[in-house]
């Protein structure tokens, strides 16, 4: 977003978005107490506390419930000047993590539909050099393989680098920053192999760049958030100053520097800690250079958003692309997106399940059947969309295309590793399954 029109056009955002939503339609879905005590009960279990939780249920194509829980800001209860808590709200933006990709995604399908970029096209012509595993050189990467995850990049030597560092240094082999090379796969080449790659979508953003001649950030403002009319950014220094108000902290009882966890000790900041250190431009941001280099702006998890505005975009993808009567994608574009691309082969032959969180994929989005093992729910929930898991928060964006049914839950961090809380019939933290199964049951299926 151009800093010198962020606070009128914020303002003019943050006015627009009652409007819109009651558009299409969103109106309010009522509350449902018995969800809220459930959902409140597993904010505060002392096994596994949550620092905040923020929720929305569709149902049938309409709001059913959104409901939130816990603090969006924790005070340091020791120092005496401490500033109060402050609680999560129905307006409070999260960072929401790798369903960043998902929403990087359906503005670069907009460049599709454009013409501006081809899903089978050799990146190469696109990014202004030529992006090749040195180990198969003969074989083009293309939007294809970065969107899953086969592109045969890989996240070992880094995924984000400062302004002024151009990616073309790094990933191109005897260039400046390739060093060993750890960035790309000696097993197997491109379209070859699923490996969840975050450094694919910094090439997505960087190319994202070279087609439009737009800075990332700006560039999604056009293409999908204010279209939408929503208050969100994937730069976080430059959302208006009422959203900047309502950023949730991402907290854990984890040290920065190392990975000590106490259940038993004080909330830390992991990030977006804005209230106390107002957000400071990107490192180098001086020295940007659109095409070069996307990752300052984070395509891959960078995006700050409230569940209500997610679940516009929810509505607008349910709807066939439509959002208050103006078309944001072609459906046969969404049906190109949400076609299965990539299914495990359950035997690790095609691909790395990273312990059963990646079953099947799309075009920038996970697609999670209603079976065992695959399941976001115990019950008949067949949902496509993506899960995200960074700096204490985890977050899910999911819905059933079918019936119109979704659910998003964003999870402010937890007091306790949720690695030592299994899930019972997945691979999510066993507090998570107990959000989606309970707004399952009590706001989609227990509905009449």
């Amino acid at each position: 977003m151009n800093g010198n029109r962020r606070t009128l056009l914020g303002l003019a955002l943050l006015g627009a978005v009652d409007p819109v939503l009651a558009a299409v339609p969103f109106s309010s879905g009522g509350r449902n107490d018995k969800l809220d005590r459930e959902l409140s009960a597993i904010v505060q279990d002392p096994a596994c506390e949550l620092a905040s939780l923020s929720v929305l249920a569709i149902r049938k194509g309409k709001l059913a419930y959104e409901g939130q829980f816990g603090r969006r800001w924790i005070g340091n209860a020791a120092s005496p000047d401490s500033a109060p808590d402050l609680p999560a709200n129905r307006d409070t933006l999260y960072r929401i993590a790798s369903i960043s990709k998902m929403m990087t995604t359906l503005g670069l399908m907009r460049l599709v539909e454009d013409g501006k970029a081809d899903l089978d096209a050799d990146v190469s012509g696109y990014l202004g050099f030529t992006l090749r595993n040195p180990h198969y050189p003969d074989r083009a990467i293309t939007l294809r393989h970065l969107l899953t995850h086969t592109s045969s990049l890989r996240d070992e030597a880094g995924y984000s680098f400062p302004a002024g560092t151009a990616l073309r240094e790094f990933v191109v082999p005897g260039s400046r920053l390739h060093a060993e090379g750890k960035m790309w796969a000696k097993n197997a080449g491109p379209g070859e192999y699923f490996t969840y790659c975050n450094l694919g979508w910094g090439v997505i953003g960087t190319l994202m760049e070279r087609v439009t001649g737009k800075r990332f950030d700006r560039l999604m403002q056009g293409l999908l958030l204010q279209p939408l009319g929503l208050t969100a950014g994937y730069y976080v220094a430059g959302l208006p100053a009422a959203a900047l108000a309502n950023l949730a902290t991402l907290y854990r009882k984890r040290t920065l520097d190392t990975e000590v966890w106490d259940a038993a000790g004080s909330w830390i900041a992991q990030v977006d800690e804005v209230r106390t250190r107002p957000p400071a431009p990107a490192p180098g941001i001086e020295r940007y250079v659109i095409g070069e280099n996307a990752t300052p702006f984070s395509p891959t998890g960078g995006l700050r958003i409230s569940a209500r505005d997610m679940g516009a975009v929810m509505l607008m993808l349910m709807n066939d692309g439509v959002h208050a009567g103006r078309r944001i994608l072609a459906k046969e574009t969404l049906e190109r997106m949400f076609a299965r691309q990539w299914t495990a082969d359950g035997k690790g032959g095609n691909g790395d399940t990273l312990n059963g969180f990646f079953n099947c994929w799309g075009l920038g989005n996970a697609q999670f059947p209603a079976k065992a093992g695959l399941r976001l729910v115990e019950g008949a929930f067949d949902a496509v969309g993506h899960l995200g898991d960074a700096y204490g928060l985890r977050s899910t964006f999911a819905f059933d295309r079918k019936r119109k049914n979704g659910m998003i839950v964003l999870i402010g961090g937890s007091s306790s590793d949720p690695g030592h809380h299994k899930g019972r019939y997945s691979a999510l933290a066993r507090f998570e399954e107990r959000v989606l199964t309970s707004m399952f049951e009590h706001a989609i299926a227990g509905q009449g």
